[in-house]
């Protein structure tokens, strides 16, 4: 699990294998990424590598169900309903684009919301695409 630390050499070697069965079952399809986390949260000095290798059409499939359908949306215009009229294709060419490098974020929505003593607050709003990658990372 450690092999990507850095000072480590590379992982080139499992990139073509699986880090879980084909399942739609979270547990079993994000074992990888459960690793992960344990291993980070045993050890905070401990640093990952090749990661990308963990990133699943399941794992895209079950952060798209999890996320608030009434979420606004991004700087693309898209909302969950839209999104997911072709919801299988969407993550099929989502997870293609992570697996060759080739996945960049569109830049975040900014909203202001008023704040009690009559400033603003900044938010940032991310299109569903990248709402749907970054899930991955922030499962607890």
């Amino acid at each position: 699990m450690e092999e990507g630390l850095e000072g480590r050499r590379p992982t080139g070697e499992n990139i073509g294998q699986t880090a879980a069965t084909q399942t739609q079952s979270r547990n079993i399809a994000s074992r990888g990424l459960d690793g992960v986390r344990e291993a980070a949260r045993k050890d905070e000095q401990v640093r990952f590598t090749a990661l990308l290798h963990h990133v699943t059409v399941d794992l895209l499939r079950a952060s798209y169900y999890e996320l608030k359908q009434q979420a606004a949306s991004g700087v693309d215009g898209v909302t969950w309903q839209p999104y997911g009229t072709e919801v299988e294709a969407r993550l099929g060419d989502l997870h293609g684009r992570v697996q060759r490098d080739a996945y960049r974020a569109q830049p975040s929505k900014r909203a202001y919301i008023p704040k009690a003593d009559a400033q603003q607050r900044a938010l940032r709003i991310a299109t569903w695409r990248t709402r749907l990658f970054n899930r991955q990372w922030s499962r607890s």
